[in-house]
């Protein structure tokens, strides 16, 4: 008989959601997809997208000793949007990834800022989660689901984003672009197109966490968007690309290794939605924590491997 026991990659924490609006000092409609970062304390930081009742969303951080529990939320928002001198920044901002910059000394936040014209790409750049150095607007609308590698490659720095194109029938794909400064971009590629038909990352992909750097190169979660009669259905995948050419894929999983399945995941104020905007990975032993956003009203927690997400990827069909 068949094994029809699909291998679990990531593994829920019991205890989920670990934050949810009831969670916050002030009040809040929903809290969800939070970037994460180790701090140099030990602490676990979660910078988490908190909507309000008018619907409008700023970031908010907190902080755990262990990562899952006892969080210490700040007692008002962390980063409001600026519309007086950011008015791109007018609807709010959304959905941050957090990348650790050593050459500059920094954590870069890229995010989304919901414009009068759409979303768009802004970047800050922060060492302490108190004060911030705004960079302002890095791509145009409408693009979305942006992060920062690390470090330059080539001298240059590479920003995974998600462009979307008006014109009928097109894809919205994971792109790559370029910066000297990280302020003028250009040499935009694609980096991983959507599938077409009935797979379940037909047509609408995006970066989730930022990619984790790996000996063989880097690991992207990304998600994808598969419409059903009921709606949008976001399930995760997993595809490596090149260390030092990131827009060359070496392999990408061909089924989704995470969905909606409990009733936090599938229930909320949007329905069948797994999303994660941040993970700390430890090199170390290759565990990882990848906290996402459940029903786009609560953060949930699920753990992995690394090298079990190389080796799944490895047994994949080319």
């Amino acid at each position: 008989m068949a094994n029809t026991t699909f291998r679990e990659l990531f593994r829920r924490y019991k205890q989920n959601p670990i934050l949810t609006a009831s969670s916050w000092p002030y009040p809040a409609n929903s809290v969800f997809n939070a970037a994460a970062t180790a701090l140099p304390t030990g602490e676990t930081l979660l910078l988490v997208r908190v909507e309000d009742r008018r619907g409008i969303s700023h970031l908010t951080a907190a902080r755990s000793d262990d990562g899952i529990t006892s969080w210490r939320i700040d007692p008002q928002p962390t980063l409001s949007s600026d519309p007086e001198r950011f008015p791109e920044e007018i609807w709010g901002i959304e959905d941050p990834r957090i990348t650790w910059i050593a050459e500059l000394d920094r954590y870069a936040i890229t995010y989304t800022s919901y414009s009068t014209s759409g979303p768009l790409v802004s970047l800050v750049l922060t060492r302490d989660f108190k004060t911030f150095e705004r960079k302002g607007v890095i791509t145009p609308p409408e693009d979305k689901d942006a992060a920062l590698l690390p470090h330059r490659i080539g001298g240059r720095w590479v920003l995974i984003h998600r462009p979307v194109s008006g014109f009928p029938g097109s894809r919205a794909n994971m792109w790559l672009s370029y910066s000297p400064d990280l302020k003028h971009w250009g040499d935009h590629c694609v980096m991983l197109e959507a599938r077409r038909g009935a797979w379940w990352d037909a047509n609408k992909i995006g970066l989730s966490p930022p990619a984790i750097e790996t000996s063989e190169g880097w690991l992207v979660i990304y998600h994808g968007v598969r419409m059903t009669a009921a709606g949008c259905l976001y399930r995760l995948g997993l595809a490596l690309f090149d260390l030092e050419d990131p827009a060359r894929l070496v392999k990408r999983g061909d089924e989704w290794v995470f969905g909606p399945d409990e009733s936090y995941e599938r229930v909320g104020d949007v329905g069948d939605v797994v999303f994660p905007c941040g993970l700390v990975h430890d090199p170390a032993t290759g565990n990882l924590r990848l906290y996402y956003g459940a029903a786009d009203t609560s953060i949930a927690l699920a753990t992995g491997n690394v090298g079990e997400l190389l080796d799944w990827l490895r047994g994949r069909p080319s």
